[in-house]
């Protein structure tokens, strides 16, 4: 990156424009003076030249580049190494039909389960710049989305990328859990979590949730289970045989007693997210719970430029001296 040494001199070029300006208002400068404006008349020469504007300009251009030359431009090649936090996430999020439910609100909006979900997620992803991070979305099966990474913006356009619909339906969390641990199963992070956000019970895949925790536990995968929605009932938009949408209310329905018993048979917690802001506070409760102490390295190594702006202002002002005592002297 490109900076000033010193960048309080840079405020001396705000004098260029009104230097310009005095000298204007002088009139241009004449390139050879007369003790008569007869004199110059008879030789057929005007009384002022260009040539004094072409003095003017040269003066100034070399003046302000010795000035940017005092602030001293310099060329940083410093570079900071952080190592790695030693913590692997794989975030695993239901994407069924019933989370459609429009029970949350973003920038005071009503949408679906599933967009307040993902605007969330993006925001705790932000706040974990040194873990590696992948994603896993579920249905009727899960499927990978994103494998553990430390391309944070790589994720997120993925995270944005799911939508509901991309798979059969159903709520297979039991697979899900399963399938993020395999993930992690080859980490050699000091920590391996597994944050499973679901709205509904599971009924689909071939893996009980308690049958995958304990496969989860048994590899040292802690699971933190999120269970979305609102209590009791909440609006679902349904389309008719004529494409019409309309909105109908639906229980919500979600089985914490196996998601409560997942979490702490690995050593994790259970959280409840009836709207946005709770959901929010969900994330970072999480965040705030797994952190570790990261180690920063700096290495500073800088190029000095102002030689690129003192040698060409330096030959432009002694220019401009020449041509005032030779070609363009003032004669008495």
């Amino acid at each position: 990156m490109y900076f000033f040494a010193q960048p309080h001199f840079l405020w001396l070029l705000l004098l260029l424009p009104l230097i310009a300006w005095l000298k204007g208002r002088k009139g241009q400068t004449s390139a050879v003076s007369f003790p008569s404006t007869n004199i110059a008349k008879l030789v057929g020469a005007k009384p002022k030249s260009r040539m004094g504007n072409l003095l003017i300009t040269l003066s100034l251009l070399a003046l302000g580049l010795l000035i940017v030359a005092m602030a001293r431009p310099q060329l940083g090649k410093g570079h900071a190494e952080v190592e790695a936090s030693g913590i692997d996430i794989m975030l695993a999020i239901d994407v069924s039909s019933s989370m459609e439910a429009l029970d949350f609100q973003v920038d005071g909006k009503r949408v679906n389960r599933l967009e307040a979900v993902k605007d969330t997620v993006a925001k705790f992803v932000k706040e974990r710049p040194n873990d590696r991070i992948g994603l896993v979305a579920f249905a009727g099966r899960p499927y990978l989305v994103s494998p553990l990474t430390h391309d944070h913006e790589w994720l997120e356009a993925r995270l944005e990328s799911i939508d509901i619909g991309q798979v059969e339906d159903g709520t297979a969390i039991g697979s899900a859990i399963a399938s993020s641990s395999s993930h992690l199963s080859s980490s050699d992070a000091k920590s391996r979590i597994n944050i499973l956000l679901t709205d509904g019970n599971n009924n689909a895949g071939k893996v009980t949730p308690m049958t995958a925790a304990e496969a989860a536990e048994t590899l040292g995968i802690k699971i933190y289970t999120i269970g979305a929605g609102t209590r009791g009932q909440a609006p679902i938009p349904v389309q008719d045989v004529f494409g019409r949408q309309s909105l109908r209310m639906a229980k919500v329905d979600i089985d914490e007693k196996t998601l409560t018993e997942v979490a702490n048979l690995t050593g994790g917690l259970y959280f409840r997210a009836t709207d946005t802001s709770s959901l929010g506070n969900i994330y970072q409760e999480i965040d705030k719970l797994e952190t570790t102490t990261r180690k920063l390295k700096k290495y500073e190594e800088v190029d000095d430029l102002f030689a690129y702006a003192a040698i060409p202002g330096t030959l432009l002002l002694m220019l401009s001296l020449i041509l005032r005592n030779t070609f363009y002297r003032e004669l008495p």
